[in-house]
């Protein structure tokens, strides 16, 4: 019999599709990775091809196997991450989806979730799920398929059709159709499910008119769901054992397996959540409760702030004002400056989310003078990511009374220094960045190696390493002084 050697990550995420391969001691051992396309059919309008999500994902594991040149038989487990919210119908037949999968940026039921926020319904929904009623979640975009696309809620009714996450259709499809199965953390983003009864919401159904036939059956966050279909990944089957949207596998990544710790994902957006430990906490300060994960018969709570854009700003210096070149430079040249020199950037292209909620906010960019540089441009820019993170982090200590003591950092731009110290120093606070950034495959896989007794927890929080701690050294007034600025941008803009 073939040593279990390796768990195997897949991390689907908004633009590509991703296989990580660790062994043992969890060392990256191989890594694979595929983009995917967006589409936009009208503006606000976000969309992607379910059929490309699922093939890129199985090249990218296809690949992996054979470059690493492992057979699928050493793998002791797969864990799945996703890009949680985004809603995918397919017929149960066919195994065809009905419609593209509408990503969780698109924004074509704003209007029918603004109109709904201040009815009664509208509040027990927040009140039942932990969330504010926005098309972000997955809800009202089935709401839209069954009723936009011709014959969808015939089918629906019928018991035909199939919802699902990301997750549920990797997992349908790995598994030749056996599974039609998501996690507690997935189900918690899809405004459906009540995360204090933890079960799909009847009254919520109800009102958006949706079968529960379609909803796939929740279960734990790491346990041995099924096996993934003969010749599908290689002639051995592998256990599907683990699967998190990919904040909260960051969460769990980052090991911060205690309430009050908290970890920062800076991508396209940021992206923080603060473990709540088993009692979910309500937020007056407008940040979302959500299931971290279920293990072992215990739910696990987070409190979570989104903010919408951030590392696509340093993007947008680069591919519409092409004042960069690329992302890794920016670090240079805002230690060129000795500050924004009074600038400040607020990048709310698609609205401002945690904690002010407001969507028709626009970028805004204030405190120019004629000594203005693109260097105080290039720093402002980093500075806002910090000063967005100070916001949401406020906000988790008002609503949860737990005062943060360090911060976890991962994602893309978490590479950069001078963003990182500015972060450490506007918030007086430790800011600390992992060995393996790669926290969201990093959490689907601990999931995956503790369902298949690969390790245990108590090793899994050992095998956490800080590569680099950044330390404040900003006088209080300075640290005021400039975060005053930052709220009076806000409120400018």
């Amino acid at each position: 019999m073939m040593s279990k050697s390796y768990i195997l990550a897949l991390d689907q995420g908004t633009t590509s599709s991703r296989a990580i391969l660790f062994d043992k001691e969890f060392n990256l051992k191989s890594i694979e990775q595929t983009e995917t396309s967006q589409i936009f059919p009208q503006p606000g309008w976000v969309e992607q091809d379910a059929t490309e999500i699922r093939e890129t994902q199985l090249f990218v594991a296809r690949k992996l196997i054979a470059k690493a040149g492992i057979n699928s038989g050493e793998i002791a487990g797969i864990g799945i991450t996703n890009q949680r919210e985004t809603t995918i119908l397919w017929d149960k037949k066919t195994g065809q989806p009905v419609y593209n999968a509408i990503i969780w940026q698109d924004k074509r039921t704003a209007d029918f979730c603004s109109e709904l926020k201040s009815t009664t319904i509208g509040k027990y929904i927040s009140e039942a799920t932990g969330l504010v009623v926005d098309s972000y979640f997955s809800a009202t975009k089935i709401h839209w398929i069954l009723n936009n696309v011709a014959g969808a809620k015939e089918k629906a009714i019928k018991g035909e059709l199939l919802f699902g996450t990301v997750d549920t259709w990797l997992v349908w499809n790995l598994t030749g159709g056996k599974l039609h199965i998501t996690d507690y953390s997935n189900a918690s983003r899809t405004m459906l499910f009540n995360i204090r009864d933890l079960c799909w919401d009847k009254k919520i159904l109800d009102y958006f008119d949706i079968p529960e036939q379609i909803l796939p059956e929740v279960m734990e966050s790491s346990m041995i769901y099924g096996e993934t279909d003969k010749g599908i990944l290689g002639t051995d089957k592998i256990p599907l054992a683990g699967i998190a949207g990919d904040q909260q596998a960051a969460l769990f990544g980052q090991t911060c397996f205690n309430p009050g710790s908290v970890k920062n994902t800076y991508g396209t957006g940021c992206f923080m959540l603060m473990n709540t430990g088993e009692m979910p906490v309500k937020s007056n300060s407008g940040l979302v409760t959500t299931i971290a994960w279920k293990i072992d018969g215990r739910a696990n709570y987070a409190l979570e702030g989104s903010v919408f854009i951030a590392g696509a700003a340093v993007q947008w210096l680069r591919d519409k004002l092409k004042i960069i070149e690329t992302a890794a430079e920016t670090e240079t040249i805002a230690l060129q400056v000795s500050d924004s020199g009074g600038v400040y950037f607020i990048p709310a292209f698609a609205g401002l989310g945690a904690p002010y909620w407001d969507m028709s906010a626009r970028g805004f960019i204030t405190g120019i003078t004629g000594g203005t540089t693109y260097k105080h441009i290039v720093r402002a820019t980093l500075e806002s990511m910090a000063y967005q993170t100070k916001d949401v982090l406020n906000a988790m200590e008002n609503d949860s009374g737990i005062k943060i003591k360090n911060l976890n950092v991962d994602g893309g731009a978490s590479a950069n220094n001078f963003l990182l110290q500015f972060q450490a120093d506007i918030l007086g606070l430790e800011v600390s960045r992992p060995q393996i950034t790669e926290s969201t495959a990093l959490g689907a896989a601990f999931l995956a190696a503790l369902a298949t007794k690969f390790c245990t927890i108590s090793q899994i929080k050992e095998l956490r390493k800080v590569q680099k701690s950044f330390s404040p050294n900003m006088k209080v007034s300075e640290r005021k002084k400039l975060y005053d600025g930052w709220i009076n941008a806000i409120k400018k803009a």
